[in-house]
């Protein structure tokens, strides 16, 4: 699924939870293809019937741009026909728009956030992914919400930027207090990674070294938390979706380490789940996810504080 919070979009509404797409049955291949809002002041989920819509997809990489008040969707795999896609879409709070690029990512999915918003920039960035025939990627993309173009950014060997991480899907998200994009780990199709690399317009990818850090997974998720001015991940698999299945909760102090938390609540292990925070509800909202090698699909909501 693709899961983001929308503070306000381009029609005035707001704030709200957006999901798009997913899967009740991830070992059968089906997938959805609905568009969900979740009030936090009304505590529940509403259906959007929308003229246009995305086709039915898991793993896609969602992102808000807060500079033009828009939904970026980008990817994901359908399992039928061409199985990986690399279609990009908007929503304006109403109803989603196909973007027609010239030159756009190759067809990836993620199945953690994938994309993030470079702060006020007015754009979002695109890191790595997966496709359905065991590949991994460590291309960079910019994505200009206003014209609405994709770019490579900094290529170098294989199209990739010379320093960069290995090829991945990993989480990733803005961190406005340091501006930077934080990722971590990711899955490195043979192996899960435990790395911390940030992401700005100057500096390009740096490797951080951090004192403390996670272990190794794959299909994580990133938050940043209004509230403490930290990045949060929770959860997570081995690479592949095999043991270890997390359910841990660290935060990313910005500097040089990672602090693991311990939530009054027990969330249940996960990977490849939603997850946001919730500055009205003053605490981050996990949805969903898979467990057990994709055997056990969940639908379950969580709200805790690190």
């Amino acid at each position: 699924m693709g899961m983001v919070y929308v503070p306000v979009d381009q029609q005035g509404n707001g704030p709200y939870t957006l999901l798009f797409g997913g899967s009740i049955n991830y070992t059968g291949r089906d997938v959805e293809g609905d568009t969900l809002m979740f009030n936090s002041t009304k505590g529940y989920w509403t259906p959007v019937n929308t003229a246009h819509s995305p086709a039915p997809r898991q793993g896609p990489g969602m992102a808000y741009d807060p500079a033009t008040k828009k939904v970026v969707l980008f990817g994901g795999s359908q399992f039928t026909g061409t199985f990986d896609l690399n279609d990009t879409w908007v929503w304006d709070g109403s109803d989603w728009r196909q973007v027609s690029t010239s030159n756009a990512p190759d067809p990836r999915r993620w199945d953690t956030q994938g994309l993030a918003a470079f702060g006020s920039a007015g754009k979002v960035v695109l890191f790595g992914g997966y496709n359905s025939y065991g590949g991994a990627f460590a291309d960079t993309w910019s994505f200009d919400t206003s014209l609405e173009t994709w770019t490579l950014i900094n290529a170098g060997p294989n199209g990739n930027p010379p320093h960069s991480p290995s090829p991945r899907r990993a989480p990733m998200a803005y961190d406005p207090g340091n501006n930077k994009i934080i990722l971590f780990g990711g899955d490195g199709i043979t192996a899960a990674l435990d790395e911390t690399w940030t992401w700005d317009d100057t500096n390009g990818w740096v490797l951080q070294v951090p004192l403390v850090s996670p272990p190794p997974r794959a299909m994580a998720s990133l938050t940043y938390d209004s509230s403490i001015g930290h990045i949060v991940l929770f959860g997570g698999s081995g690479a592949g979706s095999t043991p270890p299945y997390y359910n841990d909760m660290w935060i990313w102090e910005g500097t040089t380490t990672w602090t693991e938390v311990f939530p009054s609540l027990a969330v249940p292990e996960r990977y490849a789940f939603g997850m946001v925070y919730d500055p009205i509800l003053g605490e981050t909202v996990i949805y969903g996810g898979l467990d057990q090698g994709d055997t056990v699909v969940l639908s379950d909501q969580w709200l805790i504080t690190p």
